[in-house]
Order: structure tokens, then sequence, then C-alpha cells
């Protein structure tokens, strides 16, 4: 029996209504349903990883906190990584940014080489690419194998909250191509 494909999802957003939060639970269905049958999906909030804002002076007197500790653990302990980015003026928000600078003084490589899909969407057309485009561009820096990635423009528009679903059928495609980027390659 195979053993199962552990995959850790989350979305780089402490909102609770959060739409990257919605699009990266949708991709984790889907992966389980189309891509990895045997995926064990753990999901994980941002809002359980509070803490200070990082800076040089607080690690000094305080150490790493326990919940940078936790978050990098969470991602030691997976197979495989679904992220979505909320876009915040450009880049990272602000939670997610705090702890992954908290995370790179437990190690840089925080990705720790886990394969992965990265997306983004937001309510306009722009659909969170430069935040996507920032991530792809540091991701070796910080230990990631990213696989694929997808934005999803005008999420209101192109996704049925209700029904849980991407609307546009070329989005959808483009999605489920691009978590097959997570199948491992048999040797």
């Amino acid at each position: 029996m195979n053993s199962p494909h552990k995959v850790l999802a989350f979305a780089a957003s402490n909102s609770r209504n959060s739409i990257n939060k919605i699009l990266v639970l949708h991709a984790s269905t889907r992966l389980k349903e189309k891509v990895l049958l045997n995926a064990e999906l753990s999901t994980i909030d941002l809002n359980d990883y509070v803490m200070p804002i990082y800076s040089i002076d607080l690690e000094r007197d305080s150490g790493i906190p326990k919940e940078a500790k936790a978050f990098y653990k969470a991602i030691g302990d997976a197979d495989s990584l679904l992220i979505s980015y909320a876009e915040h003026n450009g880049h990272y928000s602000a939670a997610f940014k705090n702890i992954f600078d908290w995370c790179s003084r437990i190690d840089m490589k925080i990705f720790q080489n886990k394969p992965m899909v990265i997306m983004a969407t937001s309510p306009g057309p722009g659909g969170g690419a430069r935040v996507l485009k920032a991530a792809i561009e540091s991701a070796a820096t910080f230990g990631a194998d990213v696989r694929g990635s997808i934005t999803i423009p005008s999420f209101y528009k192109n996704f049925d909250v209700d029904k849980g679903e991407i609307l546009d059928a070329v989005l959808a495609q483009e999605l489920n191509a691009q978590l097959f980027k997570l199948k491992p390659i048999k040797g």
C-alpha cells in the first residue's frame, strides 16, 4: 500500500474571509480528486502563528518564538505545498512576511526544498500577479521547488463562492494542469 502523500496548504493571508484561502482550499480538493488520490491534506491558518514583528533585538532577547518553530515544522512534515499568496500593495501580506522572517532565522531555506504549486488571486484583473512574481523570483533562495503557478484574476467574476469552484473553464483547466506538476515522478 502506498503511504499517503502529505500536502500542506495555506493562504499567505490572515484575513478570516480570505479569497486566497478559498482558492487554496479549492485547489487542495482538486489535487486530491484529480492528481494525488492518496493525498493527506493539512491546512494551516496564519492566525495560529501570530508573533511579535521580527527584530534582531527580540530574537537576541527572547529567541525564536514557538509559533515560528511550529510553522517551520509543518512545512518540514509535508511532502509538498500549496500556497495562495495574498497581494498587499504588490507584495506579501504583513502577516506572512513576519512569519517568513522569523522562520528564515531557523533556516534560510524555509520551504525545505518541498515541491510546490503557488497561486494568487485578487478582486481585480491583476490576480495577484506581482506577489506571485516576487515569490517565484525568490524561490530558490528560500528552498522552494516551485513546480507550477497560476493567478486567478477578478476573483468574484471567475469563482463561484457558493459552489466553491472556478467558473472560467480555461482557468479551471490551467489550475488542474499546474496541480499535475506535483505528481511524483516514478523512478
